[in-house]
């Protein structure tokens, strides 16, 4: 159900509660009750004022059924059962309900009172005031249209145009609505407000402004009392840096908690990054958040921007609410146009631009597929500066359907030139296998060879050159000299087919 519809509900059910009173009026007017004199220092009649109105002056006590009504002076109809009345105007309307104005026009068919001038309106949970208040008893709702106030004890709420329903300590508000809390200030286009549990509800565009964050939606409820609060349509939580969305939102402000499901998203302007899923936490006070449910995050880059997916996306942060780290687990899948990967775990290290793969890693550079036990990836200027690859690294890229150049150590560093590998140096443990050919494309031989340490180089993503440093072993092989198995380095794995080779990829298993 819209907003609109919502608050066209609540006008029709006050309508048809107008109705019912009016029909009803017509229905058992014979059995209206007189409004009668209690008290009056002086009873005085001047035709000047009207046939059958009779002026009571001082201390003027009526009573209408069990409602007491006082004022300094009045001018009475007994034929239409009604009075004005001025001057500190009271309605005893019970124990708990006290109405106080300057001038009171009341009917007693209809047992509808209005009262004009400082008119306030009085019970055990809240004060209404306003310039122009119409009451009846019947119904025993409070109305207001030309600007007022409520006051409870935290809480003072204003509108251009007010229900108060005294029975149900209930109030509705339309226009300009604004509750100012000590802690927050509100605005609303309509909002309902019960003064028992001092929950406000809202039907239409609303805001709540702190100095910690800001929050939007356009139908929820918010607890002044205990601070807890359910977002819907269009809501969205900002603190400082971060933006907090979804179709629905829950927000516990003492402990700093919010919650958020379906089309969640988080948003940080710092970073340049948005999270997004379906599932989502916010632990301002512990400085952490997290996404799952289709987790999806995107580092933003006016070049070429990053897009991980995991099933959980955890961020925190430090005391300021700067986004320090974004962690991905479980099954960690990432594309960017010039590099993708893979591995269980990932770590993004925001604040140094480093990201850290574990648990069999996986990256794709180019023609180039590099793994090791973990890879570290340092990014300068949002470009990939350089890759560390620590034990049992391996690269390996297509020399041609059937064949592969590999390079097999214990660590390797690579350095890159414009987002492409252009260096890498191989310690500990080198093994190469290199299919050497001619510019037509003709194989020359299968360059096989051993060394303690290596450095490559590559040009355009191919290899050109390789350096073997410290106790070298290398020989060229006739390409009919190997057997098949002699083709490949132990430990050998091509896993092309789990490259991501677009962003909707990173969501295959």
């Amino acid at each position: 159900m819209n907003t609109h519809k919502i608050i066209s509900k609540i006008f029709r059910k006050i309508i048809l509660i107008v109705l019912i009173n009016f029909l009803t009026f017509f229905i058992y007017a014979q059995q209206t009750t007189k409004i009668t004199l209690v008290k009056a220092n002086d009873l005085k009649y001047d035709k000047r004022l009207g046939e059958n109105i009779q002026r009571l002056i001082g201390n003027v006590i009526l009573k209408h059924d069990t409602t007491y009504l006082y004022c300094d002076s009045a001018y009475w109809n007994e034929i239409t059962n009604s009075f004005d009345g001025f001057g500190n105007v009271h309605i005893k309307v019970s124990d708990t309900l006290d109405i106080y104005g300057d001038i009171l026009n009341y009917n007693g068919n209809t047992k509808i009172a209005e009262l004009h001038k400082n008119v306030k309106l009085i019970d055990k949970r809240a004060i209404l005031t306003t310039d122009i208040l119409i009451y009846d008893r019947k119904t025993r709702i409070a109305h207001y249209f030309t600007g007022g106030k409520i006051v409870d004890d935290e809480n003072v709420l204003t509108s251009k145009i007010g229900y108060y329903f005294t029975d149900r300590k209930e109030a509705f508000f339309k226009d300009s609505v604004v509750l100012v809390n000590p802690k927050y200030i509100m605005n609303s286009d309509t909002l309902m407000y019960n003064t028992v549990n001092e929950t406000a509800f809202f039907y239409g565009p609303s805001t709540i402004v702190s100095e910690e964050n800001y929050i939007y939606c356009e139908n929820g409820w918010y607890n002044t009392q205990t601070d807890k609060s359910q977002f819907k349509k269009n809501a969205y939580l900002i603190n400082n840096e971060q933006t907090l969305r979804g179709d629905s939102l829950y927000y516990d402000r003492v402990r700093g908690y919010g919650e958020a499901y379906d089309n969640v998203s988080i948003i940080d302007t710092v970073q340049d990054m948005i999270i997004t899923g379906n599932y989502g936490e916010f632990l301002r006070k512990k400085g952490y958040a997290f996404v799952t449910d289709s987790a999806l995050a995107i580092l933003t880059d006016k070049n070429d921007s990053l897009f991980l997916h995991a099933d959980t996306l955890i961020i925190n942060f430090d005391s300021t609410q700067t986004a320090k780290n974004l962690f991905a687990y479980y099954k960690a899948k990432f594309f960017r146009r010039n590099i993708q990967g893979m591995c269980d775990s990932l770590v993004y290290k925001l604040q140094d631009s480093t990201i850290n793969l574990y648990n069999e890693p996986v990256l794709w550079s180019n023609e180039n597929q590099l793994t090791a036990d973990s890879i570290k990836i340092i990014i300068s200027n949002n470009e990939i500066d350089s890759m560390a690859m620590f034990n049992s690294s391996f690269i390996i890229s297509k020399d041609d359907t059937a064949s592969f150049n590999q390079v097999k150590g214990r660590n390797m560093i690579g350095y890159f030139k414009n987002n492409e590998l252009s260096k890498i140096q191989v310690t500990g443990n080198c093994e190469t296998i290199y299919f050497v050919r001619e510019e037509d494309g003709n194989i020359i031989g299968i360059n096989k060879a051993l060394s303690a340490n290596m450095m490559i180089f590559l040009l355009n993503n191919d290899i050109q050159t390789i350096t073997y440093i410290d106790k070298p072993n290398a020989v060229l092989y006739p390409e009919k000299d190997l057997t098949q198995e002699e083709l490949f380095i132990r430990g050998f794995k091509w896993i092309e087919d789990k490259r991501p080779l677009n962003k909707s990829d990173i969501f295959k298993r």
